[in-house]
């Protein structure tokens, strides 16, 4: 399957990372790996950019596909005649009363989805393991500084 797991574990209850997380117009101020802009809402439309490490920026504007308020959101971009079909996805698990994972996903599909997750796989790989980085390190500052 061409699919792009992460996945973090974070010292923070889990309606603190929803709120970094679900604030897509804060993204800016904790994360210089992907901006959005939007709302989450099923069917919405958001604007995306992202700038991998070691790629170049790609701007895309999916649309809203799941969301659970406090723990799952997904947004999906295609291309037409099924060329390509890319179901990116944020995903908080409790595992405690201060205490998270927070998992981060992306799955290709369409005729364009192999060849484009063979070329790209490696630096979004790189770039989803670096924003939950900085969305762990953003979460447990406010847990520390709202304890």
């Amino acid at each position: 399957m061409n699919r792009i797991d992460t996945e973090i574990d974070i010292s923070a209850p889990e309606n603190i990372v929803w709120e970094v997380i679900s604030d897509l117009d804060g993204w800016a101020q904790w994360n210089p790996i992907m901006k959005a802009s939007g709302t989450l809402a099923p069917g919405e439309r958001l604007h995306v950019t992202l700038s991998a490490p070691g790629g170049k920026a790609m701007s895309f504007d999916p649309v809203v596909v799941l969301f659970d308020e406090g723990r799952e959101f997904r947004w999906r971009s295609r291309k037409p005649f099924g060329l390509l079909d890319a179901e990116h996805g944020f995903r908080i698990v409790p595992e405690g009363p201060d205490q998270c994972s927070f998992e981060q996903f992306e799955v290709f599909g369409g005729l364009l989805g192999r060849p484009i997750f063979s070329r790209l796989s490696k630096e979004l790989d790189t770039g989803f393991v670096a924003m939950n980085r900085m969305l762990k390190r953003e979460a447990e500052k406010r847990a520390r500084e709202r304890a």
